[in-house]
């Protein structure tokens, strides 16, 4: 497989068992924003555990951490849950955490601020460089980006290119793979997008000149940044299976986070936002088939 504006790109994860394309007659799709796996003052919190009880085939982790002296938070998922996984790094990072001795707010953390001295922060200056004030002296640099974490086999994999716009820190790109149910494909593809105050429009309908094809059955999951309304006016021939609140984790007040079809899909069961603690965002998930 390998759309326009793609270039393949391979996965070293674990795999699980081997499913029969004759047993595979549906499949769970999933997407988690885990914000590096730390809370907004950088506290760590179980991310293996938190996938775990989303207990899918298909996984799409948005705000994946990757030290630059280290194994990846994706691949540490992978490991320990048995999935493939592809990578895709998006933006430089630095990811700061409190020691033992420092007092920091029991709740999950800055919320309004945009930087602080604690938390995953996107589009820092590359090693090297003296930190800003009020950084915390104990930090690492890595990337930020996204993975697609799958337990299935896969018959294709590939990545879009969404550019970057003038106000994001982040390339923004999209996963893309093909599974076998019940002997024919269906293409699945996360992704993350940028905010709709950076211009992500633009961006949104270079996603959609990219997948959007009538005679193929495709999912299209992740965190979108944008409400349901407007992204179904965006995406025209996508329907949304998932409907709740996924955002702020504690309090929701609006869902970012989604799950689309095509026509050829058809959903079992009804979509879910799932209570699973840690990050910021809740995470969604559905079981679909071909129809």
């Amino acid at each position: 497989m390998a759309p326009a504006g793609s270039r393949p790109q391979r996965g070293r994860g674990a795999v699980a068992a081997p499913v029969t394309s004759a047993r595979m007659r549906d499949v769970v799709v999933a997407s988690f924003n885990v914000h590096g796996g730390v809370d907004g003052q950088g506290r760590p919190f179980d991310v293996v555990e938190a996938c775990r009880q989303l207990d899918a085939d298909l996984l799409v982790l948005q705000e994946t951490w990757t030290p630059d002296q280290g194994e990846s938070l994706a691949r540490h998922v992978g490991d320990a849950l048995g999935y493939h996984v592809e990578e895709l790094a998006m933006a430089r990072a630095r990811l700061a955490s409190p020691s033992p001795t420092d007092v920091v707010p029991p709740s999950w953390g800055p919320v309004l601020r945009v930087s602080g001295p604690y938390g995953l922060r996107v589009g820092i200056p590359p090693p090297g460089r003296a930190p800003q004030a009020g950084q915390a002296l104990a930090s690492r640099h890595g990337t930020w980006g996204m993975a697609f974490l799958s337990r299935v086999p896969l018959l294709a994999t590939a990545t879009l290119d969404l550019g970057q716009l003038l106000r994001d820190p982040a390339r923004r790109g999209a996963i893309a793979v093909d599974v076998d149910i019940g002997g024919r494909p269906l293409r699945v593809i996360g992704t993350h997008m940028s905010h709709l105050s950076n211009g992500s429009v633009l961006q949104l309908r270079s996603l959609h000149r990219l997948i959007t094809d009538p005679a193929r059955p495709a999912v299209l999951t992740g965190d979108m940044n944008l409400w349901g309304p407007p992204l179904s006016a965006l995406l025209p021939g996508w329907s949304r299976i998932v409907r709740g609140r996924t955002w702020p984790a504690w309090r929701p007040v609006a869902q970012l986070d989604h799950i689309l079809v095509t026509a050829g899909v058809r959903q079992l069961g009804a979509g879910q936002v799932m209570a699973v603690a840690g990050s910021d965002h809740l995470p969604v998930r559905a079981r679909v088939t071909l129809a």
